[in-house]
């Protein structure tokens, strides 16, 4: 069942290339709201109930992964279009770039308004008083982070663990998404969920960095600025995973990322990443495109590397 697998994340990613997110009745948004019912019994103030919270919701994923993998063991078709659409469930590098070029056509168009309430949809960051250049920078830190976490993370898990490991991987990181974050009522609670989303998304954000550095000629970028911002300033972000993808691409693209960042009452003061200029609306395509050349290579690695197993 290797070839079949390997089939299934093909035409998977391939729908998520030409198609991007299921239009309705996604399953991700469905996991979301579970999560959230579940959560309204769930929560304590406190690490242990969040750990049981996650490993609940996490645990009942790669079970239901574990259940699709064994009845579609002897079928290699059914093997074949059960991966593939579970590929293209938990997939969102179409979608990322649909989401940042609506943020780029609203900046060009000087909507500040609508391009404020576009920033929901790609960073948590507070929009209400950002201007043009910190709606840009964000819209370029999103793009770079979550390359890893929308596309190349699950690929990888994908090419690692079958249909198990696509829908545990999702749902860790939407527990991530959704409980992880700093705040009063997550501080303790969403504990478990951040480490484990940094978890598993460290090998992946590395191979990020690294095919950024490698596609980056692709989109005419810097391999070697790349590569140099990467090693010399992607520790520094406070995010162990996030700020590899964000120095590579801006190395990449010869961009400086970074700055003070503003989530509801809380302020973040992130390092500097790159030494460029600051970006713009007209670098938002390109880092679109750096995106979507990234991860469709992950997702020919992903495939072949699956292949290859024995």
């Amino acid at each position: 069942m290797t070839a079949a697998t390997a089939l299934g994340l093909a035409l998977g990613a391939g729908a998520d290339l030409l198609l991007g997110d299921p239009r309705r009745g996604h399953p991700v948004a469905g996991f979301g709201t579970t999560a959230l019912a579940l959560e309204r019994r769930t929560w304590r103030n406190s690490r242990a109930a969040g750990a049981a919270h996650v490993v609940l919701l996490t645990g009942a994923a790669a079970a239901l992964g574990a259940m699709l993998d064994r009845r579609t063991r002897r079928h290699a078709p059914a093997r074949v279009l059960t991966t593939a659409a579970a590929t293209w469930a938990v997939l969102g590098g179409t979608s990322l770039g649909r989401a940042a070029t609506t943020m780029q056509r609203a900046l060009e168009a000087g909507d500040l308004p609508a391009a404020r309430a576009a920033l929901p949809a790609l960073a948590g960051r507070d929009p209400r008083e950002l201007g043009e250049a910190e709606l840009a920078r964000a819209t370029v830190e999103s793009v770079a982070e979550n390359t890893s976490d929308a596309a190349v993370a699950p690929l990888f898990w994908g090419a690692v663990a079958g249909i198990p490991g696509l829908l545990a991987y999702r749902a860790v990181n939407t527990l991530d998404a959704m409980i992880g974050h700093r705040s009063p009522r997550y501080e303790r609670f969403g504990w478990a969920a951040a480490r484990l989303d940094d978890g598993a998304n460290w090998l992946p954000a590395r191979m990020s960095a690294a095919l950024t550095v490698a596609c980056a000629p692709l989109v005419g970028g810097s391999a070697r600025g790349a590569l140099r911002v990467w090693l010399r300033d992607g520790a520094a972000h406070p995010s162990p995973n996030s700020g590899r993808c964000e120095a590579a691409a801006a190395g990449a693209l010869g961009l400086r990322l970074g700055g003070r960042n503003v989530y509801g009452t809380r302020v973040e003061v992130r390092p500097v990443l790159g030494d460029g200029r600051s970006p713009t609306a007209t670098d938002i395509p390109r880092a679109v495109r750096l995106s979507r050349a990234v991860w469709t290579a992950a997702a020919i690695l992903a495939a072949t590397g699956r292949l290859l197993r024995r």
